[in-house]
């Protein structure tokens, strides 16, 4: 095992739960509800991607400066409310506090745009991270394997000889398809286990069950 590189929101953190106070209350900015699938369809999605989802189920305009409008708007909030500080994940912090007292070089590998990412971060710890690909920084994101691809170059790793933690199916495809062993923990939704290793939570999960998973 040359790195193990980690997904953000839901893996490491609960700032899922985050992200859905800010959107639904854009839906509320905008007058309308947002609707429970349309959400779940955004777990693990990119900005562009998410916000074409709001506004389509929202029957709002969906040109580019409609779209614009609304990620400005709902990443202010989410920064104000990352401030505010994020609940770790079960068994995460004390995961990564592992995998540095071994010296497995570590990435942070998120959808999620820097500018969030580093207030993030305040919780996290950017000490504990060896390189951060966000989702603005590569030219395809989830569930393209660029984010993956890049992480592992950037550590001087092979992607197949890496271990990818993620809660979402997009996430994983993008791991997948990088060529990683993947480790799936569920967050907000159920993940489907074929090509993965599927556990409850990173309470179940140290460095040696890590490097099973690349050997």
């Amino acid at each position: 095992m040359q790195a193990v590189l980690f997904d953000m929101d839901g893996t490491l953190v609960d700032s899922e739960k985050v992200w859905e106070v800010g959107l639904n209350e854009l839906a509320a900015h905008h007058g309308r509800p947002l609707s429970a699938q349309a959400r779940r369809a955004m777990i693990g999605s990119n900005m562009t991607d998410s916000m074409r989802i709001l506004h389509e189920d929202l029957e709002l305009p969906m040109t580019r400066a409609a779209t614009d409008e609304s990620v400005v708007w709902l990443e202010e909030r989410v920064k104000e409310l990352l401030h505010q500080g994020v609940p770790w994940r079960p068994g995460a912090k004390e995961l990564l506090a592992a995998l540095r007292g071994e010296g497995v070089p570590l990435a942070l590998v998120t959808a999620t745009h820097r500018h969030l990412v580093d207030v993030a971060l305040l919780t996290i710890g950017a000490g504990n991270f060896d390189a951060v690909v966000a989702g603005d920084e590569v030219d395809e994101t989830k569930p393209h394997p660029m984010p993956y691809l890049t992480a592992a170059r950037l550590l001087g790793a092979e992607a197949r000889n890496c271990v990818a933690v993620e809660d979402s199916p997009n996430g994983i495809r993008s791991a997948r398809a990088a060529g990683c062993a993947v480790l799936a923990v569920p967050c907000e939704i159920d993940l489907d286990p074929e090509g993965v290793t599927l556990v409850g939570s990173l309470l179940d999960v140290d460095v040696d069950y890590l490097r099973k998973l690349v050997a």
